[in-house]
């Protein structure tokens, strides 16, 4: 990643940020199922968390997110392009943060996406869409599943699974760690279990390089 296309992209996450985008964590009854129990040292990447990138990869760049969040629509490329620029050293974890109203049906619609293969290109056109659907206080879920239908998704199977008992155990799980883990806004990046302090596209990038260095020297 050049040094041009990081201050590019960090003015514009920026506008969007200190535009409101970034979601305060604020607890919402009904927003999930009940949060279960979660066991200290494990609670940032669970067995069902979606990764993209390399499954050995040294480096693991923790994300919770929320769907409807802006600030988290416009870090997405940012994030991409570093997995990009890195090769083969760094994988992304995802853990859902259904923090606006509507975020959680929108969670089981991804987790349906994922059931059939098709978790990534919906997460894309969700977030390349996103004000279609994610209007605050109104959130459009019917327009967000035809824009996954859009990006492929399979409705009728989809809307059966969006409801399983393993998806309100998935929804229940991240919302827990998403307390044991103190996360206060969204987008919030952990990067091999150290936070991010520096919430930028050139602090998230200097810390996934600091950790690649530290990998590669055996520190």
């Amino acid at each position: 990643m050049t040094k041009r296309a990081l201050v590019m992209l960090t003015a514009f996450v920026a506008i969007v940020v200190f535009g409101g985008a970034a979601m305060l964590y604020s607890s919402r009854e009904g927003a999930a199922p009940q949060a279960v129990a979660v066991s200290s040292g494990d609670s940032l990447v669970r067995p069902h968390s979606p990764v993209m990138g390399p499954v050995a990869a040294p480096v693991t760049i923790v994300e919770f997110f929320d769907p409807s969040c802006e600030a988290c629509s416009a870090f997405y490329p940012i994030v991409k392009q570093i997995m990009e620029a890195t090769g083969e050293d760094v994988r992304l974890v995802l853990r859902y943060t259904p923090l606006h109203e509507g975020s959680d049906q929108v969670v089981r619609i991804l987790e349906a996406a994922r059931k059939q293969q098709k978790f990534q290109p919906v997460l894309e056109a969700l977030f390349a869409n996103q004000a279609e659907w994610a209007v605050h206080g109104a959130p459009d879920i019917e327009k967000a599943w035809q824009i996954a239908a859009g990006a492929g998704l399979d409705l009728e199977p989809a809307r059966k699974d969006a409801t399983t008992p393993e998806v309100d155990a998935v929804l229940a799980q991240d919302v827990a760690d998403v307390k044991a883990n103190r996360v206060e806004q969204t987008p919030t990046f952990f990067v091999n279990g150290k936070p991010l302090t520096e919430f930028s596209p050139q602090g998230l990038y200097d810390l996934v390089k600091t950790e690649i260095q530290a990998a590669k020297s055996g520190s």
